[in-house]
Protein backbone atom coordinates (compact mmCIF):
# COMPACT_ATOMS: atom_id res chain seq x y z
CA UNK A 1 0.00 0.00 0.00
CA UNK A 2 2.58 2.47 0.82
CA UNK A 3 4.63 1.61 -2.70
CA UNK A 4 1.00 2.64 -3.78
CA UNK A 5 1.03 5.48 -2.31
CA UNK A 6 3.91 6.71 -3.12
CA UNK A 7 3.60 5.96 -7.19
CA UNK A 8 0.27 7.81 -7.36
CA UNK A 9 1.35 10.93 -5.65
CA UNK A 10 4.32 10.47 -8.12
CA UNK A 11 1.73 10.44 -10.75
CA UNK A 12 0.02 13.31 -9.57
CA UNK A 13 3.40 15.17 -9.47
CA UNK A 14 3.86 14.28 -13.45
CA UNK A 15 0.76 15.03 -14.44
CA UNK A 16 1.09 18.80 -12.82
CA UNK A 17 3.97 19.19 -15.02
CA UNK A 18 2.12 18.49 -17.69
CA UNK A 19 0.63 21.21 -20.22
CA UNK A 20 -2.97 21.14 -19.86
CA UNK A 21 -3.26 19.11 -16.26
CA UNK A 22 -1.79 21.70 -14.13
CA UNK A 23 -4.38 22.50 -11.36
CA UNK A 24 -5.32 26.33 -12.02
CA UNK A 25 -3.68 28.89 -10.52
CA UNK A 26 -5.97 31.51 -8.26
CA UNK A 27 -7.31 34.42 -10.26
CA UNK A 28 -5.06 37.32 -9.76
CA UNK A 29 -6.39 40.66 -7.24
CA UNK A 30 -6.57 43.57 -10.04
CA UNK A 31 -4.18 46.22 -8.64
CA UNK A 32 -5.38 49.28 -6.13
CA UNK A 33 -6.50 52.66 -8.32
CA UNK A 34 -3.86 53.93 -10.91
CA UNK A 35 -3.09 57.80 -9.18
CA UNK A 36 -4.36 60.18 -11.45
CA UNK A 37 -6.51 57.73 -13.03
CA UNK A 38 -10.85 57.69 -12.80
CA UNK A 39 -11.10 53.45 -11.76
CA UNK A 40 -14.08 51.46 -11.92
CA UNK A 41 -14.31 48.58 -10.33
CA UNK A 42 -17.68 45.96 -11.19
CA UNK A 43 -16.78 43.99 -8.17
CA UNK A 44 -18.02 40.42 -8.06
CA UNK A 45 -20.53 39.86 -6.10
CA UNK A 46 -22.63 36.94 -7.85
CA UNK A 47 -26.24 37.30 -8.61
CA UNK A 48 -26.44 41.20 -8.03
CA UNK A 49 -24.78 44.51 -8.44
CA UNK A 50 -21.84 46.64 -7.04
CA UNK A 51 -19.33 48.64 -8.76
CA UNK A 52 -16.65 50.63 -7.12
CA UNK A 53 -15.61 54.51 -8.61
CA UNK A 54 -12.49 56.03 -7.43
CA UNK A 55 -11.50 59.50 -9.06
CA UNK A 56 -8.22 60.69 -9.82
CA UNK A 57 -8.24 62.76 -6.78
CA UNK A 58 -9.54 59.82 -4.59
CA UNK A 59 -13.34 60.41 -4.51
CA UNK A 60 -14.79 57.54 -3.74
CA UNK A 61 -18.23 56.06 -4.82
CA UNK A 62 -19.32 52.54 -4.26
CA UNK A 63 -23.12 51.99 -5.99
CA UNK A 64 -24.90 49.32 -5.16
CA UNK A 65 -23.93 46.08 -2.47
CA UNK A 66 -24.74 42.76 -4.16
CA UNK A 67 -27.10 40.58 -2.13
CA UNK A 68 -25.99 39.68 1.84
CA UNK A 69 -24.07 36.79 1.06
CA UNK A 70 -21.78 38.75 -0.81
CA UNK A 71 -21.22 41.45 2.44
CA UNK A 72 -18.16 39.95 3.65
CA UNK A 73 -16.39 39.50 0.28
CA UNK A 74 -17.24 43.33 -0.25
CA UNK A 75 -16.18 44.45 2.83
CA UNK A 76 -13.08 42.76 2.26
CA UNK A 77 -12.39 44.49 -0.66
CA UNK A 78 -13.47 47.53 0.11
CA UNK A 79 -10.55 47.57 2.67
CA UNK A 80 -7.80 46.83 -0.15
CA UNK A 81 -9.19 49.80 -2.52
CA UNK A 82 -10.34 52.43 -0.42
CA UNK A 83 -8.37 54.46 2.15
CA UNK A 84 -11.31 56.01 4.64
CA UNK A 85 -14.85 56.89 4.30
CA UNK A 86 -16.16 56.28 0.99
CA UNK A 87 -17.74 59.91 -0.05
CA UNK A 88 -20.80 58.93 -1.40
CA UNK A 89 -23.11 55.54 -1.40
CA UNK A 90 -25.60 54.96 -3.76
CA UNK A 91 -28.60 52.55 -3.86
CA UNK A 92 -29.94 51.97 -7.09
CA UNK A 93 -33.39 50.89 -6.11
CA UNK A 94 -34.43 48.71 -2.47
CA UNK A 95 -34.11 45.29 -3.80
CA UNK A 96 -31.60 43.23 -2.02
CA UNK A 97 -29.38 42.19 -4.41
CA UNK A 98 -28.44 45.29 -5.05
CA UNK A 99 -28.43 46.29 -1.05
CA UNK A 100 -27.53 43.43 0.62
CA UNK A 101 -23.96 44.30 1.43
CA UNK A 102 -24.50 47.98 1.78
CA UNK A 103 -24.41 47.32 5.63
CA UNK A 104 -21.36 45.14 5.65
CA UNK A 105 -19.84 47.87 3.00
CA UNK A 106 -20.41 50.78 5.32
CA UNK A 107 -19.01 48.82 8.50
CA UNK A 108 -15.73 48.02 6.89
CA UNK A 109 -14.73 51.70 5.28
CA UNK A 110 -17.11 53.75 6.86
CA UNK A 111 -18.90 56.67 4.44
CA UNK A 112 -19.89 60.41 4.49
CA UNK A 113 -23.20 60.41 2.33
CA UNK A 114 -25.70 57.99 0.72
CA UNK A 115 -28.30 58.27 -1.44
CA UNK A 116 -31.25 56.59 -2.80
CA UNK A 117 -34.36 57.33 -4.93
CA UNK A 118 -36.67 57.77 -2.21
CA UNK A 119 -38.96 55.35 -3.44
CA UNK A 120 -41.10 53.66 -1.49
CA UNK A 121 -40.58 49.67 -1.06
CA UNK A 122 -41.98 47.80 1.75
CA UNK A 123 -39.22 45.37 2.50
CA UNK A 124 -38.09 44.86 5.99
CA UNK A 125 -34.01 44.82 4.79
CA UNK A 126 -34.45 48.16 3.01
CA UNK A 127 -36.00 49.57 6.03
CA UNK A 128 -33.18 48.16 8.39
CA UNK A 129 -30.89 49.68 6.21
CA UNK A 130 -32.36 52.65 5.68
CA UNK A 131 -32.54 52.76 9.62
CA UNK A 132 -28.69 51.81 9.47
CA UNK A 133 -27.29 54.68 7.66
CA UNK A 134 -29.22 56.98 9.20
CA UNK A 135 -27.49 56.90 12.40
CA UNK A 136 -23.77 55.86 10.82
CA UNK A 137 -24.01 57.78 7.94
CA UNK A 138 -23.45 61.60 7.90
CA UNK A 139 -26.15 62.67 5.49
CA UNK A 140 -28.91 60.59 3.91
CA UNK A 141 -30.19 62.27 0.01
CA UNK A 142 -32.17 61.57 -2.65
CA UNK A 143 -31.37 62.88 -5.89
CA UNK A 144 -33.35 65.66 -6.18
CA UNK A 145 -32.68 68.55 -8.67
CA UNK A 146 -31.59 71.86 -7.89
CA UNK A 147 -35.30 73.83 -6.64
CA UNK A 148 -33.74 77.00 -7.66
CA UNK A 149 -32.93 75.35 -11.53
CA UNK A 150 -35.55 72.66 -12.73
CA UNK A 151 -34.58 71.82 -15.35
CA UNK A 152 -31.19 70.95 -14.78
CA UNK A 153 -29.76 67.70 -13.45
CA UNK A 154 -28.15 66.88 -10.38
CA UNK A 155 -24.17 66.18 -10.72
CA UNK A 156 -21.84 65.40 -8.39
CA UNK A 157 -18.29 66.77 -8.59
CA UNK A 158 -14.98 63.84 -7.77
CA UNK A 159 -12.66 66.29 -9.08
CA UNK A 160 -10.00 66.92 -12.23
CA UNK A 161 -13.28 67.43 -14.60
CA UNK A 162 -14.51 63.86 -13.69
CA UNK A 163 -18.83 64.11 -13.08
CA UNK A 164 -21.38 62.18 -12.27
CA UNK A 165 -24.92 62.88 -13.38
CA UNK A 166 -28.08 61.60 -12.22
CA UNK A 167 -30.06 61.69 -15.06
CA UNK A 168 -33.15 59.58 -13.50
CA UNK A 169 -34.87 60.31 -11.17
CA UNK A 170 -35.97 63.69 -10.86
CA UNK A 171 -38.92 63.80 -8.18
CA UNK A 172 -40.58 65.89 -7.04
CA UNK A 173 -40.18 67.81 -10.84
CA UNK A 174 -41.31 64.42 -12.38
CA UNK A 175 -43.48 62.10 -10.53
CA UNK A 176 -42.07 58.14 -10.26
CA UNK A 177 -43.12 55.71 -12.96
CA UNK A 178 -46.40 53.54 -12.02
CA UNK A 179 -47.71 50.60 -12.99
CA UNK A 180 -44.59 49.12 -14.94
CA UNK A 181 -43.66 45.28 -14.38
CA UNK A 182 -41.66 46.25 -11.42
CA UNK A 183 -42.36 50.38 -10.08
CA UNK A 184 -39.04 49.34 -8.02
CA UNK A 185 -36.91 48.46 -10.58
CA UNK A 186 -38.00 51.25 -13.21
CA UNK A 187 -37.30 54.24 -10.84
CA UNK A 188 -33.69 52.53 -10.26
CA UNK A 189 -31.37 55.81 -10.40
CA UNK A 190 -29.85 56.02 -13.77
CA UNK A 191 -26.07 57.97 -13.74
CA UNK A 192 -23.60 58.52 -16.26
CA UNK A 193 -19.87 59.26 -14.80
CA UNK A 194 -17.47 61.17 -17.56
CA UNK A 195 -13.78 62.21 -17.78
CA UNK A 196 -12.67 63.72 -20.60
CA UNK A 197 -13.83 61.73 -23.86
CA UNK A 198 -14.57 59.35 -21.40
CA UNK A 199 -17.91 57.81 -20.27
CA UNK A 200 -19.43 55.12 -17.94
CA UNK A 201 -23.31 54.39 -17.96
CA UNK A 202 -24.60 53.01 -14.98
CA UNK A 203 -28.14 51.61 -15.39
CA UNK A 204 -29.52 49.82 -11.98
CA UNK A 205 -31.91 47.42 -12.96
CA UNK A 206 -34.35 50.48 -15.03
CA UNK A 207 -36.64 48.86 -17.16
CA UNK A 208 -38.54 49.69 -20.77
CA UNK A 209 -40.39 52.64 -19.13
CA UNK A 210 -37.21 54.01 -17.94
CA UNK A 211 -35.37 53.65 -21.03
CA UNK A 212 -38.26 55.36 -22.81
CA UNK A 213 -38.43 58.00 -21.08
CA UNK A 214 -34.75 58.42 -21.02
CA UNK A 215 -35.20 58.42 -25.09
CA UNK A 216 -37.70 61.37 -24.95
CA UNK A 217 -34.84 63.93 -23.07
CA UNK A 218 -32.02 66.16 -24.53
CA UNK A 219 -29.42 64.50 -22.84
CA UNK A 220 -26.30 62.69 -24.27
CA UNK A 221 -26.96 58.94 -23.53
CA UNK A 222 -23.56 57.94 -25.15
CA UNK A 223 -20.83 56.05 -23.35
CA UNK A 224 -18.35 53.80 -23.24
CA UNK A 225 -19.02 51.65 -21.24
CA UNK A 226 -22.41 50.47 -20.31
CA UNK A 227 -23.03 49.06 -16.59
CA UNK A 228 -25.91 46.74 -18.45
CA UNK A 229 -29.63 46.62 -16.38
CA UNK A 230 -31.12 44.48 -14.29
CA UNK A 231 -28.10 41.37 -15.15
CA UNK A 232 -28.81 41.30 -18.40
CA UNK A 233 -32.42 40.48 -18.06
CA UNK A 234 -34.58 40.56 -21.33
CA UNK A 235 -36.66 43.02 -20.59
CA UNK A 236 -33.97 45.64 -20.41
CA UNK A 237 -31.52 47.17 -22.85
CA UNK A 238 -34.06 47.86 -25.87
CA UNK A 239 -32.63 48.12 -28.66
CA UNK A 240 -33.29 51.59 -29.28
CA UNK A 241 -32.06 52.20 -25.99
CA UNK A 242 -28.52 50.36 -26.72
CA UNK A 243 -28.70 52.25 -30.38
CA UNK A 244 -28.43 55.78 -28.04
CA UNK A 245 -25.79 54.92 -25.58
CA UNK A 246 -23.43 52.88 -28.51
CA UNK A 247 -21.22 51.35 -25.67
CA UNK A 248 -17.96 50.03 -27.07
CA UNK A 249 -18.05 47.52 -23.88
CA UNK A 250 -20.75 46.60 -22.08
CA UNK A 251 -20.48 44.91 -18.35
CA UNK A 252 -23.28 42.35 -16.94
CA UNK A 253 -22.99 41.76 -13.43
CA UNK A 254 -24.29 38.40 -12.30
CA UNK A 255 -23.97 34.90 -10.15
CA UNK A 256 -22.48 32.00 -11.99
CA UNK A 257 -25.69 29.32 -12.89
CA UNK A 258 -27.88 31.97 -11.24
CA UNK A 259 -31.74 30.78 -11.56
CA UNK A 260 -32.69 33.80 -13.60
CA UNK A 261 -30.87 32.42 -17.01
CA UNK A 262 -29.18 35.74 -16.50
CA UNK A 263 -27.73 37.01 -19.01
CA UNK A 264 -30.62 36.86 -21.33
CA UNK A 265 -29.78 35.24 -25.15
CA UNK A 266 -32.20 38.13 -26.37
CA UNK A 267 -29.87 41.22 -24.96
CA UNK A 268 -26.26 39.50 -25.26
CA UNK A 269 -27.56 39.22 -28.96
CA UNK A 270 -28.57 43.04 -28.93
CA UNK A 271 -25.20 43.85 -27.56
CA UNK A 272 -23.28 42.33 -30.72
CA UNK A 273 -25.61 44.03 -33.21
CA UNK A 274 -24.38 47.54 -31.30
CA UNK A 275 -20.85 45.52 -31.60
CA UNK A 276 -20.57 46.14 -27.91
CA UNK A 277 -17.52 44.22 -26.39
CA UNK A 278 -19.06 42.27 -23.29
CA UNK A 279 -17.66 41.21 -19.74
CA UNK A 280 -19.63 39.62 -17.41
CA UNK A 281 -19.06 38.95 -13.86
CA UNK A 282 -19.93 34.95 -14.01
CA UNK A 283 -17.28 34.56 -16.25
CA UNK A 284 -14.71 36.60 -15.97
CA UNK A 285 -14.85 37.69 -12.31
CA UNK A 286 -14.12 40.98 -11.21
CA UNK A 287 -13.86 44.34 -14.05
CA UNK A 288 -11.62 46.95 -13.82
CA UNK A 289 -11.70 49.79 -16.05
CA UNK A 290 -9.37 52.70 -16.21
CA UNK A 291 -9.62 56.11 -18.09
CA UNK A 292 -7.10 58.83 -18.29
CA UNK A 293 -9.52 60.83 -19.97
CA UNK A 294 -9.16 60.03 -23.64
CA UNK A 295 -8.86 56.21 -23.51
CA UNK A 296 -10.48 53.36 -21.38
CA UNK A 297 -9.05 49.91 -20.78
CA UNK A 298 -10.71 47.13 -18.96
CA UNK A 299 -9.23 43.82 -17.31
CA UNK A 300 -11.13 41.37 -16.03
CA UNK A 301 -9.67 38.91 -13.35
CA UNK A 302 -10.12 35.86 -14.95
CA UNK A 303 -11.96 34.18 -18.57
CA UNK A 304 -10.96 34.34 -21.96
CA UNK A 305 -11.78 37.88 -22.44
CA UNK A 306 -8.74 39.25 -22.60
CA UNK A 307 -8.05 43.27 -22.25
CA UNK A 308 -9.63 45.70 -24.09
CA UNK A 309 -8.48 49.40 -25.04
CA UNK A 310 -11.34 51.46 -26.08
CA UNK A 311 -11.26 55.32 -26.97
CA UNK A 312 -13.91 57.76 -25.58
CA UNK A 313 -15.66 59.63 -28.20
CA UNK A 314 -17.79 62.18 -25.54
CA UNK A 315 -17.26 65.81 -26.50
CA UNK A 316 -14.27 66.56 -23.81
CA UNK A 317 -16.15 69.01 -20.83
CA UNK A 318 -19.10 68.46 -23.28
CA UNK A 319 -22.69 68.96 -21.03
CA UNK A 320 -24.84 65.72 -20.42
CA UNK A 321 -27.97 67.45 -20.93
CA UNK A 322 -28.07 68.81 -24.27
CA UNK A 323 -31.05 71.21 -23.73
CA UNK A 324 -33.98 72.30 -20.80
CA UNK A 325 -34.86 69.12 -19.39
CA UNK A 326 -38.99 69.13 -19.03
CA UNK A 327 -41.01 66.89 -17.15
CA UNK A 328 -42.76 63.93 -18.78
CA UNK A 329 -46.17 64.42 -19.90
CA UNK A 330 -48.51 62.87 -17.38
CA UNK A 331 -49.96 59.42 -18.07
CA UNK A 332 -48.30 56.18 -17.63
CA UNK A 333 -44.91 57.27 -17.09
CA UNK A 334 -45.79 60.47 -15.30
CA UNK A 335 -48.67 59.56 -12.79
CA UNK A 336 -48.06 60.26 -9.06
CA UNK A 337 -47.14 57.72 -6.56
CA UNK A 338 -48.59 59.19 -3.46
CA UNK A 339 -46.72 57.33 -1.08
CA UNK A 340 -44.72 58.06 2.50
CA UNK A 341 -40.63 59.08 2.48
CA UNK A 342 -38.75 55.73 3.10
CA UNK A 343 -37.18 55.95 7.42
CA UNK A 344 -33.79 57.90 6.71
CA UNK A 345 -34.36 59.10 3.17
CA UNK A 346 -34.01 62.64 3.62
CA UNK A 347 -34.49 65.23 0.59
CA UNK A 348 -31.76 66.83 0.25
CA UNK A 349 -30.87 67.60 -3.42
CA UNK A 350 -26.75 67.81 -3.47
CA UNK A 351 -24.10 67.05 -1.05
CA UNK A 352 -24.68 70.77 0.33
CA UNK A 353 -28.04 71.75 1.59
CA UNK A 354 -29.43 74.98 3.11
CA UNK A 355 -27.90 76.29 6.01
CA UNK A 356 -31.15 78.34 6.81
CA UNK A 357 -31.73 78.97 10.73
CA UNK A 358 -34.26 76.67 11.89
CA UNK A 359 -37.73 78.26 12.70
CA UNK A 360 -38.31 79.84 16.27
CA UNK A 361 -39.15 77.78 19.07
CA UNK A 362 -37.92 74.54 16.91
CA UNK A 363 -37.10 71.51 18.97
CA UNK A 364 -33.42 68.79 17.93
CA UNK A 365 -33.75 65.23 18.16
CA UNK A 366 -30.58 63.00 18.22
CA UNK A 367 -31.23 59.02 18.00
CA UNK A 368 -29.87 56.38 20.05
CA UNK A 369 -26.60 55.78 19.26
CA UNK A 370 -26.13 58.82 16.69
CA UNK A 371 -23.41 61.19 17.12
CA UNK A 372 -25.16 63.89 15.58
CA UNK A 373 -28.67 65.91 16.50
CA UNK A 374 -31.71 66.92 13.50
CA UNK A 375 -34.29 69.34 13.41
CA UNK A 376 -37.12 67.86 14.76
CA UNK A 377 -38.92 68.60 11.22
CA UNK A 378 -35.99 66.64 9.66
CA UNK A 379 -36.92 63.54 7.51
CA UNK A 380 -34.87 61.29 8.65
CA UNK A 381 -36.75 61.46 12.19
CA UNK A 382 -39.89 60.67 10.77
CA UNK A 383 -40.78 56.95 10.49
CA UNK A 384 -37.23 55.72 12.54
CA UNK A 385 -37.73 53.72 15.76
CA UNK A 386 -35.35 54.22 17.18
CA UNK A 387 -35.50 56.13 21.17
CA UNK A 388 -34.38 59.77 20.78
CA UNK A 389 -33.52 62.42 22.78
CA UNK A 390 -35.15 65.91 22.05
CA UNK A 391 -33.52 69.66 23.38
CA UNK A 392 -35.10 72.64 23.49
CA UNK A 393 -32.74 74.25 21.93
CA UNK A 394 -29.58 74.47 19.77
CA UNK A 395 -27.41 74.90 22.20
CA UNK A 396 -27.99 72.27 24.61
CA UNK A 397 -27.89 70.17 21.47
CA UNK A 398 -24.36 70.88 20.60
CA UNK A 399 -23.52 70.40 24.33
CA UNK A 400 -23.75 66.56 23.14
CA UNK A 401 -23.43 66.59 19.80
CA UNK A 402 -22.84 67.88 16.57
CA UNK A 403 -25.39 69.11 13.49
CA UNK A 404 -26.20 66.47 10.90
CA UNK A 405 -25.32 67.23 7.41
CA UNK A 406 -29.24 66.46 5.91
CA UNK A 407 -30.65 69.03 7.39
CA UNK A 408 -28.23 71.59 9.11
CA UNK A 409 -29.82 72.05 12.34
Amino acid sequence: MKVFARLLALLVLLLAAVPGHAAAPASPALPSPAPGRLTVYFLDVGQGDAALIVSPTGKTVLIDGGPPEAGTRLAARLRELVKGPLDLVILTHPHLDHLGGLRAAVKAVGAKRFMDPGFDHPSEAYRDLLEFVGNEVGQVMSPEPNPASPQTLLTVGLGEGVALTVLWPRVPQETFLADTRSDANANSIVAKLTYGKTAFLFTGDSEPPTEAVLLQKPVDLTATVLKVAHHGGKHSSTAAFLERVKPQAAVISCGVGNDYGHPSPEVLGRLRDVRARTFRTDQDGEVMAVSDGTTVTLRPTKGGAGAASLSGTQRAGGPVALGPIEPTPHGRAGRSVEKEPEPGASRSRTPVESTAPAPTGERFVSLKGSKVFHRESCSTLKRSKNERTVYSSRADALRERRPAEDCHP
